[in-house]
This record gives structure tokens, sequence and C-alpha cells, in this order.
């Protein structure tokens, strides 16, 4: 029963993992999906606020036109340096800290937009015209700082593919020139000389003719030598077997 127990206690824990497991998971993915919609829902209501500047700086004249000209320029200015910045933090961090100079940025730039709005609203256009020339130089040095940003990122990352460039396309000239190094066969010896395999080939012929001197002597064997009688002249020879036998023939 105790095995039984702690059997059922076992399963009952496992279960209830994968349960908070599942709810955990399931509330990740709610709040990933809901960051993404903020995400997209803020970019398409700046965009929305973007375009009803434009058409605004366009169709209203005087003040008003004006302030809505600078609120999408420092819009502008700031978007397109945080696209940029975002872009290229993959490929190089220190891109990092102008971001974090870009959210301070930001900051002045908000506060200045809600100004600029407050601009439109007013009614008196004495008081507009008299505080539009310190608005505006507020919007040039902050819009003057983002694209100062945005063009030393894009300075930086055009020099970092020039560099890498230029070093593929040393490593490809290298690699070309290792393709290129084989080694070719000698060829044969043509002032007169002859080859080793000639050399022997011609003392191979040559061997049998020495060879044929005496049996591997270096001197010619006639009949006597092989015959042992070298040492007594054949004219001797010839005068013993003509004496006559002593004692005569034999006789039956």
């Amino acid at each position: 029963m105790e095995a039984l127990g702690v059997v059922v206690a076992l399963v009952a824990l496992f279960g209830v993992t994968l349960l908070v497991m599942a709810v955990v998971g399931t509330v990740k993915a709610a709040k990933a999906v809901a960051a993404k919609v903020d995400r997209h829902s803020a970019n398409a209501q700046r965009a929305m606020e973007n375009a009803a500047l434009k058409a605004k700086s366009i169709a209203r004249p005087g003040e008003q036109g004006r302030i809505a000209a600078l609120r999408l320029s420092l819009r502008t200015a700031l978007d397109s340096t945080r696209q940029v910045l975002q872009a290229g933090l993959q490929q190089d961090g220190q891109l990092g800290d102008a971001l974090q100079l870009l959210a301070r940025l930001d900051s002045h730039a908000a506060e200045l937009d809600a100004e600029l709005r407050m601009m439109e609203r007013e009614p008196t256009s004495g008081r507009v015209a008299a505080r539009l020339p310190d608005l505006r130089e507020r919007v040039e040095r902050i819009t003057h700082s983002a694209n100062s940003l945005r063009w030393a990122a894009q300075d930086r990352m055009r020099r970092f593919a020039d560099d890498e460039l230029a070093r593929l396309g040393k490593e490809c000239q290298d690699e070309a020139g290792a393709l290129r190094h084989w080694t070719s066969a000698e060829p044969a010896a043509e002032d007169g000389t002859d080859a080793p395999g000639k050399a022997s080939a011609a003392t191979s012929t040559e061997e049998p003719a020495d060879r044929r001197k005496g049996l591997g002597t270096g001197r010619s064997t006639s009949a006597e030598d092989l015959l042992g009688l070298a040492a007594e002249p054949l004219s001797r020879l010839a005068d013993r077997l003509r004496k006559p036998n002593p004692a005569g023939p034999n006789r039956s």
C-alpha cells in the first residue's frame, strides 16, 4: 500500500508539473503576442500621425503649418536614426551606446513635441510667432544630433563593409594562387647524356659478351685447359703414344 501511495504521489506531482509548465508557456506566448501587437499598433499609430502632420504642413498656411513641419522633421529624424541603429546592432555591439543616447534625445523630443502640440492649439497668433524661433532652434538641435548619430553609424557600417570586402578579396587572390601552384613533370635530358635506365640497359647488353670469354673469367678458355693438358705439350703426348710396348702384345 505504501508503494502504491508513493507511485500515485509521483504521478500527481508529474501531472501538476506539466500543468504548471503549460500555464507558464501559455502566459509567455500571450505576452509575446501582446508585445508584438502593441509594437505594430504603435508603429501604425505613429505612421498615421506622421501622415497627418505632413498633410497639415502642406494644407495649413502660416504658423500652424510651420509648427506641423517642425514636428514632422523631429519625428522623421528620430525614427530614421532608430531604424539604422537597431538594424546594425546585431553586427556591431558598439551601436548600443548610440541607442542609449538616442533614447535620451527621445525624451527631450517628446517634451518638445508636447510644446509644439500646445502651440498648434494656441489661439493667439502673436504668442505663437514669439515662441516659434525658440522652438525651431530646439528642433534643429535635436534633429542635428539624431542625424549625426545616423550618419556616423552609416559611415561605420560602410567602412566595416569595405574592410571586409578588401580582406575577402585578398583571401580570394591567395586561394587562386594556391590553386594555380602545381608541380609539372621534369622534361627528359636533351644534352646527349644517357638516362640511368639507358646506361643500365647498355650494361646488361654488354655483360653477356664478357661472360662468353671463358665461363665468367676475363680470358678465353681453350680445349687443352678444359681437358687438363695444358702442363704437357701435345707433341710429347703423341711421342709417348708412339713408343712400342716393351712387353709386347699380349698373347692369348
